[in-house]
């Protein structure tokens, strides 16, 4: 290969890499201000989840005394999951773009003979459960994971009611 060649390349990966960096900040813009409503039992409950799945909002209707605790809490875990989910597939939405001219960019094994590619050497993050706490999926391989124990948190405001423990 000459050195031309060479430098046109870098060239091209350096001005490709400056427009993947101003796509990635421009989509970290846009997921930063991502949310997602569901709702549960009639609409009796209503979850709000931002981009990283936390929930920022939680609306009861006037009759929400009509379900059971054990009703509430179980449509609560099911809408914040739900939200979850679908604040995922719209970052995923959101990063297309940015995923495709990636695909389209020559890899650096093209470049130079011998190369790793980079991409196939990064490792796969495994699906996080949703399971219960203290669901056999939880349980397989838990001697490998420290549990960690919170007792209360610090309040927050006066009528802060707040708890943090995994058992």
């Amino acid at each position: 290969m000459s050195n031309e060649r060479l430098q046109a390349d870098a060239a091209m990966m350096m001005e490709a890499l400056s427009e993947q960096m101003s796509g990635i900040a421009e989509i970290q813009r846009g997921r930063a201000r991502l949310t997602a409503t569901v709702t549960a039992c009639d609409k009796r409950i209503s979850v709000t989840v931002n981009a990283d799945g936390i929930l920022i909002a939680t609306k009861f209707a006037d009759d929400i005394k009509d379900l059971t605790y054990e009703e509430i809490a179980t449509a609560m875990t099911q809408s914040v999951q739900a939200a979850a989910k679908k604040v995922q597939k719209l970052s995923r939405e959101l990063m297309e773009p940015l995923r495709e001219r990636k695909a389209r960019l020559p890899r650096l094994s093209e470049m130079l003979d011998g190369a790793p590619d980079l991409g196939e050497m990064m490792p796969t993050v495994p699906p996080v459960s949703t399971s219960a706490p203290d669901s056999p999926e939880r349980k397989r391989g838990e001697e490998e994971v420290p549990q960690m124990v919170y007792g209360d948190v610090e309040d927050l405001s006066p009528r802060s009611i707040i708890s943090d423990t995994d058992r």
